[in-house]
């Protein structure tokens, strides 16, 4: 069996034993005199060593390592999304990293049923030799989660004070910091979004006939409610069809979208969310293909975090109840469930898209001259185009 980095039984094809002139063998390469002695079981040093320790510390240093290769591949995506203009060959690349990314949050997902196989009494007999440690001291996921765009604003109150924790560790908090104030995955979405093409008034304006199509559709259905026989029945369509007219109204309405976005029940900035709603409706268009393919494993990002963080919220109700305290001061349980709100998701304008479709055969259809635009690269402007 070989390796990109030797031979895994250390011998070559012939028998012989490879010496350091053959090049570098798999443990030096990986390290792993550092990786496998990096197990340190507390419970070793008392008189009752615990065997479940050493599960939970693999388990968590597991984790550890995938989310620094998520940052890795995080900061990589961030870096090609910082031009205006973005090419097939780039926008591929991001597929391939964001898709990276997917399977490796679902391998963390499938992580948790591991340490499971650990009983509440297996984790009690070494608990207190955690204390005060906690997930909630676990840099690198604070990390991900900035950098993929969580805002501080939007934590449940006590996840905002992360110098409580990591205040001792200054380049920690340097770290925290720096994340914080550099533009994140969604920032640079939300800019990529408010580049597509086609939302350009003096273009395509596609804001401004999907706006027409929405009026005419909800017109002809008002129309056709005023026609029932039933006035209970009449009266509950009209209803209806003034509480549709009031969600899309919040779309065509900057200042109800903004007043939106100050409850934190939007994210999204006015035009980026056009851009996501355009690419929604003409994802079959070649063009758009791509940046749909894109959209989609943004909510994948986050619906497996979410699916992480409630698979971490039954584990630890199942291991210290609902009322404990966690290790690391925290409620415990209660803090841990309180994460599972929309607040934390990042790209949660992109999962109620759906709440502004209109019906294939209404959408507005591209016009020849948006169509030959496509071809062009993504962000170009139209003088540059011409030229």
């Amino acid at each position: 069996m070989s390796c990109p980095v030797g031979n895994f039984n250390g011998d070559s094809q012939n028998g012989e034993h490879l010496g350091s002139e053959a090049g570098m063998l798999y443990a030096e390469y990986l390290m792993l005199d550092k990786v496998l002695s990096a197990q340190r079981m507390l419970s070793s040093e008392s008189k009752r060593p615990v065997h479940d320790e050493h599960l939970f510390i693999i388990t968590h240093q597991a984790y550890e390592l995938w989310f620094k290769q998520i940052i890795y591949e995080l900061d990589s995506i961030r870096n090609l999304f910082l031009t205006e203009n973005i090419e097939e060959s780039r926008t591929l690349e991001i597929l391939k990293r964001l898709n990276r990314i997917v399977l490796i949050l679902k391998l963390l997902v499938d992580q948790v049923p591991i340490l499971e196989t650990m009983t509440p009494l297996d984790f009690m007999d070494f608990r207190n030799f955690l204390s005060p440690a906690s997930g909630f001291q676990s840099l690198q996921f604070r990390l991900m989660e900035n950098k993929l765009g969580v805002k501080t604003e939007h934590r449940v109150k006590y996840n905002q004070k992360y110098t409580h924790v990591f205040g001792t560790d200054s380049n920690a908090v340097d770290l925290i910091v720096q994340s914080e104030t550099e533009p994140s995955l969604c920032d640079l979405i939300q800019k990529w979004l408010e580049r597509t093409p086609g939302l350009e008034l003096d273009g395509f304006n596609f804001w401004g006939k999907f706006r027409e199509c929405v009026e005419k559709l909800l017109q002809e259905q008002e129309d056709s409610a005023n026609k029932e026989v039933y006035e209970s029945v009449k009266n509950y369509r009209l209803m209806d069809i003034e509480k549709r007219r009031e969600v899309y109204n919040s779309i065509f309405d900057p200042t109800a979208h903004e007043a939106l976005v100050s409850r934190g029940e939007r994210r999204f900035t006015y035009k980026a969310l056009q851009g996501a709603i355009m690419i929604t409706f003409y994802r079959d268009e070649p063009r758009f293909n791509q940046p749909h393919q894109l959209l989609v494993l943004l909510m994948d990002i986050d619906s497996l975090i979410t699916k992480w963080r409630y698979n971490h919220v039954i584990m630890v109700q199942r291991m210290i109840g609902s009322q404990q305290f966690g290790t690391g001061g925290s409620s415990g349980y209660q803090y841990l469930r309180s994460t599972l709100s929309d607040r934390y998701k990042v790209f949660l304008d992109l999962f109620n898209l759906s709440t502004f479709l209109i019906p294939r055969d209404i959408i507005p259809p591209l016009t020849s001259e948006m169509q030959k635009s496509l071809n062009m690269g993504w962000g170009l402007s139209k003088t540059t185009q011409e030229n």
